[in-house]
């Protein structure tokens, strides 16, 4: 851990950008070599659709797989130039030039996908009993599941000239009101001891043990996304709309059953998932309650709720955070270790905070012909460390199922955390090994039940918060600011219960929440994706080296069958009830740990 030097200042960070020549076939970072690629697809779905357009159901199984082959080439293609755009843009919200790429890239990948819409129309189309014998050739095993899920939407799919106009008009409704809500946040500063801060950099100082700090952090924040609260509320009420609008078109029942089919994930086992989080809110009002003793508060006030339990303050430099998380990586598997050690060899992070830079971290899967990227806002706290753990983890998943090809690669992403939470677990049992004593120890645990509330508990807040906006907005029209945060006060509330004080300001900090924005319903995936990854990492201890072997079959398998199956390789068996239930009993685990240490000061 650091003693000396700013760990922000370490050059070693600041030189860990990424190289995304590779995205354009080594060919540089230009828009004449976005364009090149861009061209080759568009002539290419030309020809597919002169060839096939009208005739998919009349394919024999050869037929079929060399369609299928082809598509996979064109997705390679516009997946690079794609990936490439938003790469750059995600590293630099504010430049025209980046911006005006991403908007190119955007309307010639929708002009692309109109002209390859008819596929999956008529492939839906074409009846049971043919479209199995023609999946039953074994030289679909590269696009099967694939197929397979596309049938599922056959009662959601309208007329081809109707689907294209919807994918026509994406770019300028969703896109680009996703867009605009992007460099809205990116630009907010937050003016914090006369100088001005990146929200992620302001949010941050939450963490600190000083609540003076906390409570200046917040307020600067709250005041921060005051301005222009309107026209992100704005942003997100048409959006809203917007999906009613095609929910309504597509006939789905409600507002999140598009997502559960997406997540290949059915309604009851989704419903069954809230009721079972919701219905342990005990856990996170328990953990407040002693959060507050152990920093001698009364109540904790919602800016309290991330503060350190203990009072010094932990700071990792970029390169102990590199080293930690590697070596724990390489001792779980060397396949792991070698795989994410790559990642910082060949420029596969980009790790800096810096100026109109996308907040918050994640990992790109692009395409599998190339390799995944990690985007990070390293500041040196000790929960970057389990972020770069985190989101390595889920650049493993990606480089191990390349080889299933672009139709196989990723999970739905009830899945998609797997890998993720589990490297996150690893790394945190090794900093929890080398706890030197009980305060260490109590301190650790503290903030990976933070975590773990976080991570499931808040998620499902906020799903229930979705929820409000969602159906309210349908029945209500549009929704003012004040209705919005009346929802998401409500949905604390009673995640919270009277365990946590909610300030004025705390009122607005749904507005700066991505995912909201971008996908509808995405965030009960956490909790679902947390839950799961804790059972395979509770099979992990207790079976040892024996279970590695199976753990990266799951993750090599990408999403090439249902997860159930995939589950299933690991001997977790998601259609039991009370498989929920196991894995909030490891939260409560730890909790009751931490409130034994607690007694014991």
């Amino acid at each position: 851990m650091s003693t000396a030097a700013d760990p922000l200042t370490d050059p070693e960070l600041l030189e860990t950008e990424w190289d995304l020549a590779p995205l354009l076939d080594g060919g540089g970072e230009d828009r004449a070599g976005a364009e090149r690629l861009l061209d080759a697809a568009r002539d290419r779905s030309a020809k597919f659709a002169e060839t096939h357009a009208g005739r998919v159901a009349e394919l024999d199984q050869a037929g079929l797989h060399d369609a299928m082959r082809e598509l996979e080439a064109i997705n390679e293609l516009i997946g690079k130039v794609g990936s490439y755009a938003s790469l750059r843009f995600a590293v630099d919200t504010n430049d025209p030039a980046i911006g005006a790429l991403l908007q190119l890239v955007q309307e010639r990948a929708t002009e692309i996908e109109t002209l390859l819409l008819f596929f999956e129309l008529e492939w839906a189309a074409v009846e049971d009993g043919p479209a199995d014998e023609l999946l039953a050739d074994e030289r679909l095993d590269f696009c099967r599941h694939h197929l397979r899920s596309v049938r599922r939407y056959r009662p959601h799919l309208l007329s081809e000239s109707e689907e294209k106009v919807l994918a026509e008009k994406s770019i300028s409704s969703q896109a680009a009101w996703n867009r605009l809500f992007g460099e809205l946040v990116a630009a907010l500063r937050v003016q914090l001891d006369g100088q001005e801060h990146t929200l992620d950099v302001a949010l941050s100082r939450l963490l600190q043990a000083d609540r003076d700090v906390r409570r200046a952090a917040a307020e600067a924040v709250s005041e921060t996304l005051e301005g222009g609260l309107r026209t992100r509320a704005f942003i997100y009420n048409t959006l809203i709309y917007d999906k009613s609008v095609e929910d309504r078109l597509r006939h789905y029942p409600h507002w999140l059953a598009s997502r559960n089919l997406s997540n290949e994930a059915s309604d009851e086992s989704v419903m069954a998932l809230i009721e079972a989080v919701r219905g342990r809110f005990d856990i996170p009002q328990r953990w407040y309650r002693l959060k507050a003793r152990l920093l001698g508060l009364d109540r904790l006030a919602d800016y309290d709720r991330s503060a350190p339990v203990l009072r010094h303050d932990v700071k990792y430099s970029f390169a102990e955070a590199r080293d930690l998380v590697l070596d724990t990586y390489e001792s779980f598997s060397p396949v792991a270790g070698g795989v994410t050690r790559r990642f910082f060899d060949e420029h596969w992070i980009d790790a800096p905070v810096r100026p109109h830079k996308r907040g918050g971290a994640f990992c790109a899967y692009t395409v599998p012909s190339v390799h995944p990227y990690v985007l990070l806002n390293y500041t040196a706290q000790r929960r970057d460390v389990l972020t770069m753990a985190h989101e390595l983890g889920h650049g493993l998943h990606a480089a191990l199922a390349q080889p299933q090809g672009v139709f196989h690669q990723s999970t739905p992403l009830t899945l998609a955390e797997t890998a993720s939470v589990f490297g996150e677990a690893l790394v945190f049992g090794r900093m929890l090994d080398e706890a030197g004593d009980d305060e260490q120890r109590l301190g650790l645990l503290a903030e990976r039940i933070d975590g773990a509330i976080a991570t499931v508990f808040r998620q499902m807040a906020m799903n229930r918060f979705e929820h409000l906006v969602h159906t309210r907005r349908r029945s209500e029209g549009e929704l003012s600011v004040d209705r919005i945060a009346e929802s998401w006060v409500e949905a604390q509330r009673e995640l919270f219960g009277d365990s946590v004080e909610i300030t004025e300001g705390y009122r607005m900090w749904w507005s700066y929440v991505p995912h909201f924005i971008n996908t509808a319903g995405y965030v009960y995936a956490y909790a679902y994706g947390q839950l799961l990854a804790l059972s395979v990492y509770g099979r992990y201890q207790l079976e040892g080296p024996d279970f590695v072997p199976r753990y990266l079959e799951l993750l090599a398998a990408g999403g090439s069958r249902k997860p159930e199956d995939l589950a299933a390789i690991v001997g977790i068996d998601l259609t039991d009830p009370g498989f929920w239930d196991s894995g909030l009993a490891l939260v409560e685990q730890q909790l009751t740990e931490a409130e034994a240490l607690a007694d014991r000061r």
